[in-house]
């Protein structure tokens, strides 16, 4: 009978430790429950990388350089990333976060979840986006959060919401802290 041999060029396949594969397995769960996790833990990895030059109309709490000035001192939170790695950027963010089709399920389902009719007066269309786009953006970041708590979204997020969703006369209602 003939036997059969690797070819020489083959690498050997490293095993994995049965604790690295827990890791792993452990890593990819949490990725998928809570994707934000992931930018905190990138943004952690590149301590020695400069900073990007800034421009004068740049906040000094911005690292993106896409973030805008905020009303309030919690409201100024940078997603922490290098310009070309900008949360508000990604493709993730314009699919969940920007597209009408799936922010009008979205808002229908939580319509439909909490018994409320989708009347709406004219023009507040934009609202209704924006605000759905603040909620996919939480679920998408921060997963589902308890009732009455709330986390600030990064300014670059917000600006890039208020930009596809504009508010006819600019008002914005801005962050407000949950309800203890």
């Amino acid at each position: 009978s003939a036997t059969q041999r690797k070819p020489a060029f083959q690498k050997p396949r490293k095993r994995k430790r049965k604790g690295q594969r827990k890791g792993d397995d452990l890593i990819e769960r949490l990725a998928t429950r809570f994707p934000g996790v992931l930018f905190d833990v990138l943004s952690s990895r590149n301590p020695a990388e400069p900073p990007a030059a800034r421009t004068s109309a740049q906040p000094w709490w911005c690292t993106c350089q896409k973030c805008q000035e905020m009303p309030t001192e919690v409201e100024k939170k940078c997603c922490q990333q290098r310009p070309e790695h900008c949360i508000s950027r990604t493709a993730h963010l314009e699919l969940f976060c920007l597209e009408p089709g799936i922010l009008r399920l979205a808002r229908g389902l939580r319509h439909e979840y909490l018994g409320l009719d989708d009347l709406q007066d004219p023009g507040q269309d934009n609202k209704e986006f924006r605000h759905a786009a603040y909620r996919q953006f939480v679920l998408w970041q921060h997963g589902r959060l308890r009732a009455g708590q709330r986390v600030v979204i990064p300014s670059c997020c917000v600006w890039r919401i208020r930009d596809t969703f504009p508010d006819p006369t600019g008002n914005y209602t801005g962050f407000i802290p949950g309800l203890l």
